[in-house]
Protein backbone atom coordinates (compact mmCIF):
# COMPACT_ATOMS: atom_id res chain seq x y z
CA UNK A 1 0.00 0.00 0.00
CA UNK A 2 0.97 3.58 -1.01
CA UNK A 3 2.56 6.01 1.71
CA UNK A 4 -0.34 8.33 1.10
CA UNK A 5 -2.76 5.97 1.16
CA UNK A 6 -2.07 4.28 4.51
CA UNK A 7 -1.83 8.25 5.64
CA UNK A 8 -5.32 9.16 4.65
CA UNK A 9 -6.93 5.65 5.66
CA UNK A 10 -5.38 6.21 8.97
CA UNK A 11 -6.40 9.84 9.35
CA UNK A 12 -9.88 8.88 8.45
CA UNK A 13 -9.74 5.65 11.09
CA UNK A 14 -9.15 8.57 13.54
CA UNK A 15 -10.90 11.90 12.66
CA UNK A 16 -14.07 10.83 10.65
CA UNK A 17 -17.86 9.77 10.48
CA UNK A 18 -19.46 8.30 7.60
CA UNK A 19 -23.06 7.92 6.86
CA UNK A 20 -25.20 5.07 7.12
CA UNK A 21 -22.20 3.05 8.50
CA UNK A 22 -21.29 1.18 11.64
CA UNK A 23 -18.16 3.09 12.25
CA UNK A 24 -17.23 -0.17 14.55
CA UNK A 25 -17.03 -2.66 11.48
CA UNK A 26 -15.45 0.55 9.61
CA UNK A 27 -12.25 0.33 11.54
CA UNK A 28 -11.93 -3.24 11.22
CA UNK A 29 -10.73 -2.92 7.87
CA UNK A 30 -9.12 -0.52 4.93
CA UNK A 31 -11.71 1.56 3.20
CA UNK A 32 -11.05 2.28 -0.56
CA UNK A 33 -9.94 5.90 -1.04
CA UNK A 34 -11.49 7.29 -4.43
CA UNK A 35 -9.30 9.73 -6.00
CA UNK A 36 -10.88 10.59 -9.18
CA UNK A 37 -13.09 9.91 -11.98
CA UNK A 38 -13.29 9.92 -16.00
CA UNK A 39 -17.05 9.13 -17.53
CA UNK A 40 -18.33 6.08 -15.55
CA UNK A 41 -15.13 5.18 -13.81
CA UNK A 42 -13.54 5.48 -10.22
CA UNK A 43 -9.93 5.59 -9.43
CA UNK A 44 -8.59 4.82 -5.92
CA UNK A 45 -5.61 5.85 -4.67
CA UNK A 46 -3.92 2.82 -5.70
CA UNK A 47 -4.54 3.51 -9.07
CA UNK A 48 -7.31 0.26 -9.56
CA UNK A 49 -10.03 1.22 -11.92
CA UNK A 50 -13.62 0.50 -11.42
CA UNK A 51 -17.26 1.20 -13.04
CA UNK A 52 -19.07 4.05 -10.68
CA UNK A 53 -22.32 0.67 -10.18
CA UNK A 54 -24.34 3.46 -8.10
CA UNK A 55 -23.78 6.96 -9.29
CA UNK A 56 -21.95 7.78 -6.58
CA UNK A 57 -24.93 7.31 -4.50
CA UNK A 58 -27.33 8.13 -7.28
CA UNK A 59 -25.68 11.70 -7.88
CA UNK A 60 -23.85 11.46 -10.97
CA UNK A 61 -25.90 11.91 -14.52
CA UNK A 62 -23.16 12.43 -17.61
CA UNK A 63 -20.38 10.73 -16.09
CA UNK A 64 -17.34 12.55 -13.56
CA UNK A 65 -15.27 15.37 -15.47
CA UNK A 66 -17.95 15.99 -18.56
CA UNK A 67 -16.25 18.14 -20.21
CA UNK A 68 -19.18 20.79 -20.76
CA UNK A 69 -20.18 20.56 -16.89
CA UNK A 70 -16.08 21.25 -15.95
CA UNK A 71 -16.16 24.29 -18.02
CA UNK A 72 -19.22 25.87 -16.87
CA UNK A 73 -18.29 25.31 -13.55
CA UNK A 74 -14.60 27.07 -14.51
CA UNK A 75 -16.58 30.35 -15.95
CA UNK A 76 -19.02 30.66 -12.88
CA UNK A 77 -15.62 30.55 -10.68
CA UNK A 78 -13.65 33.38 -12.41
CA UNK A 79 -16.69 35.43 -11.64
CA UNK A 80 -17.92 34.85 -8.22
CA UNK A 81 -18.02 31.68 -6.51
CA UNK A 82 -20.76 32.36 -4.36
CA UNK A 83 -23.12 35.18 -3.13
CA UNK A 84 -26.09 35.77 -1.17
CA UNK A 85 -29.34 34.80 -2.26
CA UNK A 86 -31.21 36.50 0.98
CA UNK A 87 -32.26 39.78 -0.48
CA UNK A 88 -30.14 39.66 -3.62
CA UNK A 89 -30.98 37.58 -7.09
CA UNK A 90 -28.46 36.08 -9.22
CA UNK A 91 -28.32 35.96 -13.08
CA UNK A 92 -28.09 32.06 -13.36
CA UNK A 93 -30.06 31.31 -10.42
CA UNK A 94 -32.75 33.03 -12.33
CA UNK A 95 -32.13 30.73 -15.53
CA UNK A 96 -32.10 27.73 -14.22
CA UNK A 97 -35.56 28.57 -12.01
CA UNK A 98 -37.17 29.83 -15.75
CA UNK A 99 -35.76 26.17 -16.98
CA UNK A 100 -36.65 24.04 -14.46
CA UNK A 101 -40.48 25.33 -14.74
CA UNK A 102 -40.39 25.06 -18.13
CA UNK A 103 -40.00 21.20 -18.16
CA UNK A 104 -43.85 21.39 -17.16
CA UNK A 105 -46.54 22.34 -18.68
CA UNK A 106 -47.24 26.15 -18.42
CA UNK A 107 -49.50 27.49 -15.57
CA UNK A 108 -48.51 24.15 -13.41
CA UNK A 109 -45.19 24.29 -11.42
CA UNK A 110 -43.92 27.76 -11.93
CA UNK A 111 -42.44 28.53 -8.39
CA UNK A 112 -38.75 27.40 -7.55
CA UNK A 113 -37.13 27.31 -3.95
CA UNK A 114 -33.45 26.39 -3.77
CA UNK A 115 -31.54 24.71 -1.19
CA UNK A 116 -28.68 21.73 -0.69
CA UNK A 117 -29.83 18.55 -0.71
CA UNK A 118 -32.76 16.10 -1.08
CA UNK A 119 -33.37 16.53 3.00
CA UNK A 120 -34.10 20.06 2.97
CA UNK A 121 -36.26 20.32 -0.52
CA UNK A 122 -38.35 18.14 1.42
CA UNK A 123 -38.10 19.89 4.17
CA UNK A 124 -39.05 23.16 2.27
CA UNK A 125 -42.38 21.34 0.86
CA UNK A 126 -43.07 19.97 4.23
CA UNK A 127 -43.13 23.49 5.79
CA UNK A 128 -44.57 25.30 2.93
CA UNK A 129 -47.50 22.46 2.71
CA UNK A 130 -48.05 23.44 6.48
CA UNK A 131 -48.03 27.17 6.39
CA UNK A 132 -50.01 26.94 3.22
CA UNK A 133 -53.18 25.59 5.45
CA UNK A 134 -52.32 28.58 8.39
CA UNK A 135 -52.39 31.12 5.76
CA UNK A 136 -55.73 29.80 3.88
CA UNK A 137 -58.09 29.21 6.98
CA UNK A 138 -57.31 25.40 7.28
CA UNK A 139 -54.23 25.53 10.11
CA UNK A 140 -55.46 22.22 11.77
CA UNK A 141 -54.37 20.35 8.81
CA UNK A 142 -50.29 19.57 10.07
CA UNK A 143 -50.23 15.89 9.30
CA UNK A 144 -49.06 13.74 6.07
CA UNK A 145 -49.36 10.69 4.74
CA UNK A 146 -46.66 8.76 3.71
CA UNK A 147 -45.91 5.33 2.53
CA UNK A 148 -44.42 2.27 4.63
CA UNK A 149 -40.43 1.50 3.78
CA UNK A 150 -40.39 4.93 2.21
CA UNK A 151 -37.36 6.86 2.66
CA UNK A 152 -37.61 11.23 2.76
CA UNK A 153 -34.11 12.11 4.06
CA UNK A 154 -32.81 12.45 7.54
CA UNK A 155 -33.15 16.30 8.59
CA UNK A 156 -36.06 15.72 11.72
CA UNK A 157 -39.17 16.78 9.46
CA UNK A 158 -38.18 14.37 6.38
CA UNK A 159 -37.01 12.03 8.85
CA UNK A 160 -40.52 11.54 9.89
CA UNK A 161 -41.68 10.51 6.79
CA UNK A 162 -39.52 7.77 6.61
CA UNK A 163 -41.01 3.98 6.99
CA UNK A 164 -37.72 2.52 7.48
CA UNK A 165 -37.39 1.79 11.51
CA UNK A 166 -34.13 1.06 11.42
CA UNK A 167 -33.34 4.59 10.23
CA UNK A 168 -36.08 6.60 11.52
CA UNK A 169 -37.63 4.77 14.60
CA UNK A 170 -35.65 6.33 17.24
CA UNK A 171 -36.56 10.23 16.34
CA UNK A 172 -40.47 9.27 15.15
CA UNK A 173 -41.58 10.96 18.62
CA UNK A 174 -40.13 13.77 17.74
CA UNK A 175 -41.27 14.72 14.33
CA UNK A 176 -44.07 15.86 12.47
CA UNK A 177 -47.20 12.97 12.51
CA UNK A 178 -47.77 11.12 10.05
CA UNK A 179 -50.23 8.33 9.45
CA UNK A 180 -48.44 5.01 7.09
CA UNK A 181 -50.21 3.33 4.41
CA UNK A 182 -48.99 0.48 2.29
CA UNK A 183 -50.48 1.60 -0.98
CA UNK A 184 -53.42 2.91 -2.90
CA UNK A 185 -56.11 0.71 -1.48
CA UNK A 186 -54.78 1.66 2.24
CA UNK A 187 -55.19 5.33 1.72
CA UNK A 188 -58.90 5.03 0.06
CA UNK A 189 -59.78 2.94 3.30
CA UNK A 190 -58.34 5.96 5.98
CA UNK A 191 -60.26 7.05 8.38
CA UNK A 192 -62.02 10.36 6.98
CA UNK A 193 -60.44 11.88 10.28
CA UNK A 194 -56.91 11.19 9.45
CA UNK A 195 -57.72 12.83 6.11
CA UNK A 196 -59.40 15.94 7.28
CA UNK A 197 -55.93 16.56 9.81
CA UNK A 198 -53.66 15.95 6.64
CA UNK A 199 -51.83 19.05 4.59
CA UNK A 200 -50.04 16.53 2.57
CA UNK A 201 -49.50 13.15 0.75
CA UNK A 202 -45.61 12.16 0.05
CA UNK A 203 -44.69 9.93 -2.54
CA UNK A 204 -41.39 8.56 -4.53
CA UNK A 205 -43.13 8.29 -7.82
CA UNK A 206 -42.97 4.92 -10.01
CA UNK A 207 -40.09 3.51 -7.52
CA UNK A 208 -39.04 3.25 -3.87
CA UNK A 209 -35.34 3.56 -4.00
CA UNK A 210 -34.14 2.81 -0.05
CA UNK A 211 -36.95 -0.09 -0.11
CA UNK A 212 -34.40 -2.02 -1.78
CA UNK A 213 -35.80 -0.91 -5.57
CA UNK A 214 -39.29 -1.82 -5.27
CA UNK A 215 -41.70 -0.37 -8.43
CA UNK A 216 -45.32 0.66 -8.13
CA UNK A 217 -47.77 -0.33 -10.12
CA UNK A 218 -48.48 0.94 -13.05
CA UNK A 219 -50.88 3.37 -12.96
CA UNK A 220 -50.50 4.40 -9.29
CA UNK A 221 -49.28 7.91 -9.33
CA UNK A 222 -52.21 8.66 -11.80
CA UNK A 223 -54.84 7.18 -8.91
CA UNK A 224 -52.87 9.20 -5.78
CA UNK A 225 -53.24 12.39 -8.07
CA UNK A 226 -57.08 11.66 -8.32
CA UNK A 227 -57.15 10.81 -4.57
CA UNK A 228 -55.28 13.91 -3.76
CA UNK A 229 -57.84 16.13 -5.88
CA UNK A 230 -60.76 14.41 -4.43
CA UNK A 231 -59.79 15.31 -0.90
CA UNK A 232 -58.51 18.43 -1.45
CA UNK A 233 -54.84 17.39 -0.26
CA UNK A 234 -51.63 18.23 -1.44
CA UNK A 235 -49.63 15.55 -3.34
CA UNK A 236 -45.28 15.74 -2.83
CA UNK A 237 -42.93 14.33 -5.32
CA UNK A 238 -39.72 13.05 -4.35
CA UNK A 239 -37.59 12.72 -7.07
CA UNK A 240 -34.63 13.32 -5.38
CA UNK A 241 -33.32 9.59 -6.89
CA UNK A 242 -36.01 9.01 -9.80
CA UNK A 243 -35.21 12.57 -11.14
CA UNK A 244 -33.33 13.88 -14.21
CA UNK A 245 -33.41 10.53 -16.33
CA UNK A 246 -33.31 7.67 -14.29
CA UNK A 247 -36.65 6.20 -15.77
CA UNK A 248 -36.11 6.77 -18.94
CA UNK A 249 -37.93 10.50 -18.84
CA UNK A 250 -36.69 13.46 -17.12
CA UNK A 251 -38.85 13.02 -14.23
CA UNK A 252 -40.68 9.98 -13.28
CA UNK A 253 -43.89 11.71 -12.96
CA UNK A 254 -43.73 11.86 -17.03
CA UNK A 255 -44.56 8.80 -17.13
CA UNK A 256 -48.02 8.89 -15.95
CA UNK A 257 -48.22 12.88 -17.06
CA UNK A 258 -49.27 13.55 -13.25
CA UNK A 259 -48.22 17.19 -11.95
CA UNK A 260 -47.84 17.81 -7.86
CA UNK A 261 -48.29 20.42 -5.77
CA UNK A 262 -44.84 20.25 -4.93
CA UNK A 263 -41.50 18.44 -6.68
CA UNK A 264 -38.81 18.27 -4.94
CA UNK A 265 -35.43 17.87 -6.98
CA UNK A 266 -31.82 17.06 -5.91
CA UNK A 267 -28.54 14.83 -6.57
CA UNK A 268 -28.69 14.59 -10.40
CA UNK A 269 -29.92 18.43 -10.56
CA UNK A 270 -26.10 19.51 -10.85
CA UNK A 271 -25.36 16.41 -12.69
CA UNK A 272 -23.93 14.88 -9.57
CA UNK A 273 -21.22 17.84 -9.02
CA UNK A 274 -22.51 20.14 -6.68
CA UNK A 275 -24.96 20.26 -3.45
CA UNK A 276 -28.06 21.56 -4.21
CA UNK A 277 -31.84 20.93 -4.49
CA UNK A 278 -34.89 22.81 -5.40
CA UNK A 279 -38.61 22.39 -4.08
CA UNK A 280 -41.20 23.62 -7.11
CA UNK A 281 -44.35 24.55 -6.59
CA UNK A 282 -47.94 26.19 -8.01
CA UNK A 283 -48.31 29.86 -8.24
CA UNK A 284 -51.88 28.93 -6.30
CA UNK A 285 -49.31 27.95 -3.15
CA UNK A 286 -47.07 30.43 -3.99
CA UNK A 287 -49.39 33.35 -3.82
CA UNK A 288 -50.61 32.46 -0.02
CA UNK A 289 -47.33 33.63 1.10
CA UNK A 290 -47.69 36.86 -0.23
CA UNK A 291 -49.15 40.18 1.51
CA UNK A 292 -47.77 40.98 5.02
CA UNK A 293 -44.49 40.12 6.60
CA UNK A 294 -45.66 37.60 8.78
CA UNK A 295 -46.77 35.52 5.75
CA UNK A 296 -43.26 35.00 4.68
CA UNK A 297 -41.59 31.44 4.23
CA UNK A 298 -38.77 32.18 6.91
CA UNK A 299 -36.27 29.20 5.57
CA UNK A 300 -33.46 29.09 3.83
CA UNK A 301 -29.55 28.37 3.56
CA UNK A 302 -26.28 30.43 3.60
CA UNK A 303 -25.63 28.41 0.01
CA UNK A 304 -28.93 28.83 -1.61
CA UNK A 305 -28.83 29.20 -5.21
CA UNK A 306 -25.23 28.93 -5.27
CA UNK A 307 -23.68 30.33 -8.61
CA UNK A 308 -21.55 27.04 -9.01
CA UNK A 309 -24.35 24.81 -8.28
CA UNK A 310 -26.72 26.68 -10.67
CA UNK A 311 -23.92 27.06 -13.18
CA UNK A 312 -23.23 23.23 -13.53
CA UNK A 313 -27.02 22.73 -13.11
CA UNK A 314 -28.03 24.42 -16.22
CA UNK A 315 -25.07 23.06 -18.47
CA UNK A 316 -26.26 19.54 -17.23
CA UNK A 317 -29.45 20.57 -18.95
CA UNK A 318 -27.97 21.28 -21.82
CA UNK A 319 -26.39 18.10 -22.09
CA UNK A 320 -29.30 16.49 -22.20
CA UNK A 321 -30.66 18.49 -25.34
CA UNK A 322 -27.07 18.41 -27.30
CA UNK A 323 -26.08 14.55 -26.31
CA UNK A 324 -29.95 13.69 -27.06
CA UNK A 325 -29.24 11.81 -23.26
CA UNK A 326 -33.08 10.39 -23.05
CA UNK A 327 -33.22 9.01 -26.53
CA UNK A 328 -29.81 7.32 -26.24
CA UNK A 329 -30.95 5.74 -22.58
CA UNK A 330 -33.67 3.94 -24.36
CA UNK A 331 -31.98 1.23 -25.85
CA UNK A 332 -29.88 1.03 -22.94
CA UNK A 333 -32.35 0.34 -20.65
CA UNK A 334 -33.62 -2.48 -23.00
CA UNK A 335 -30.30 -4.04 -22.94
CA UNK A 336 -30.20 -3.88 -18.95
CA UNK A 337 -33.50 -5.70 -18.58
CA UNK A 338 -31.89 -8.32 -20.82
CA UNK A 339 -28.68 -8.90 -19.15
CA UNK A 340 -30.33 -8.60 -15.94
CA UNK A 341 -33.20 -11.29 -16.98
CA UNK A 342 -30.22 -13.61 -17.89
CA UNK A 343 -28.75 -13.10 -14.84
CA UNK A 344 -29.65 -16.78 -13.73
CA UNK A 345 -28.47 -17.82 -10.26
CA UNK A 346 -29.49 -19.50 -7.10
CA UNK A 347 -28.92 -16.69 -4.71
CA UNK A 348 -30.80 -14.35 -7.13
CA UNK A 349 -34.30 -13.77 -5.48
CA UNK A 350 -35.58 -11.17 -7.30
CA UNK A 351 -34.67 -9.02 -10.06
CA UNK A 352 -36.57 -5.34 -10.10
CA UNK A 353 -36.00 -2.80 -12.85
CA UNK A 354 -37.53 0.62 -13.64
CA UNK A 355 -35.55 2.82 -16.23
CA UNK A 356 -32.18 2.87 -15.75
CA UNK A 357 -32.36 1.58 -12.07
CA UNK A 358 -31.85 -1.96 -10.75
CA UNK A 359 -32.08 -3.96 -7.74
CA UNK A 360 -30.85 -7.52 -7.58
CA UNK A 361 -32.07 -9.02 -4.38
CA UNK A 362 -30.20 -12.15 -3.51
CA UNK A 363 -30.41 -14.57 -0.61
CA UNK A 364 -30.09 -13.65 3.11
CA UNK A 365 -26.69 -12.59 4.19
CA UNK A 366 -24.84 -12.13 0.49
CA UNK A 367 -25.68 -8.53 0.01
CA UNK A 368 -22.31 -7.07 1.40
CA UNK A 369 -20.27 -10.22 0.37
CA UNK A 370 -21.38 -9.98 -3.41
CA UNK A 371 -20.55 -6.41 -3.17
CA UNK A 372 -16.83 -6.48 -2.09
CA UNK A 373 -16.26 -9.53 -4.57
CA UNK A 374 -17.46 -7.06 -7.22
CA UNK A 375 -14.78 -5.07 -6.58
CA UNK A 376 -11.91 -7.58 -8.00
CA UNK A 377 -14.32 -7.47 -11.40
CA UNK A 378 -13.87 -3.71 -11.28
CA UNK A 379 -17.70 -2.92 -10.42
CA UNK A 380 -17.96 -0.42 -7.53
CA UNK A 381 -21.75 -0.78 -6.09
CA UNK A 382 -23.13 -1.12 -2.06
CA UNK A 383 -26.29 -3.37 -1.11
CA UNK A 384 -29.72 -2.20 0.76
CA UNK A 385 -29.91 -5.28 2.96
CA UNK A 386 -29.01 -7.89 0.45
CA UNK A 387 -30.83 -6.15 -2.41
CA UNK A 388 -27.76 -4.85 -4.85
CA UNK A 389 -28.17 -1.52 -6.11
CA UNK A 390 -27.28 -1.06 -9.82
CA UNK A 391 -27.72 2.73 -10.94
CA UNK A 392 -24.90 3.82 -13.33
CA UNK A 393 -24.60 7.01 -15.15
CA UNK A 394 -26.72 7.84 -17.90
CA UNK A 395 -23.23 7.99 -19.91
CA UNK A 396 -22.74 4.37 -19.75
CA UNK A 397 -22.26 2.93 -23.00
CA UNK A 398 -23.68 -0.65 -23.76
CA UNK A 399 -20.20 -2.17 -23.50
CA UNK A 400 -19.88 -0.89 -19.61
CA UNK A 401 -23.46 -2.22 -18.96
CA UNK A 402 -22.29 -5.78 -20.47
CA UNK A 403 -19.45 -5.60 -17.79
CA UNK A 404 -21.61 -4.36 -14.93
CA UNK A 405 -23.96 -7.48 -15.16
CA UNK A 406 -20.51 -9.88 -16.12
CA UNK A 407 -19.36 -8.71 -12.72
CA UNK A 408 -22.55 -9.05 -10.41
CA UNK A 409 -22.49 -12.81 -12.50
CA UNK A 410 -18.98 -13.37 -11.24
CA UNK A 411 -19.16 -12.35 -8.01
CA UNK A 412 -21.88 -14.28 -6.93
CA UNK A 413 -19.97 -16.83 -8.24
CA UNK A 414 -17.29 -16.49 -6.33
CA UNK A 415 -19.09 -15.94 -3.07
CA UNK A 416 -21.38 -18.90 -3.44
CA UNK A 417 -18.46 -21.05 -4.32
Amino acid sequence: MREDTRRWIEADKKHCWHPFTPQGIWEQGDPLVLTRGEGAWLWDSEGRKYLDGNSSIWTNIHGHHQPALDAAITRQLAAVAHTSYLGFANPLASELAERLCGLFPGGTLERVFFSDDGSTAIECAMKMAIQYRQQTGEPERIGFIAFEQAYHGDTMGAASLGGVARFHERFRKHGTPVTFVTGIEALRHLPSEAIRQSCAVVIEPLIQGVNEMRPWPKGMLCELRAWCDAHEVHLILDEVMTGFGRTGKMFACHHEEVIPDFLCVAKGLTGGYMPMAATLTTGEVYDAFLGPAENAFYYGHSYTANPLGCAVALASLEVFETERTLEKLEPKISLLAELLGDLKHPAVKAVRQCGFVAGIELAEGLGTKACLAMREHGLLTRPIRDTVVLMLPLCTTEEEIRMAVSAIGEALARVTA
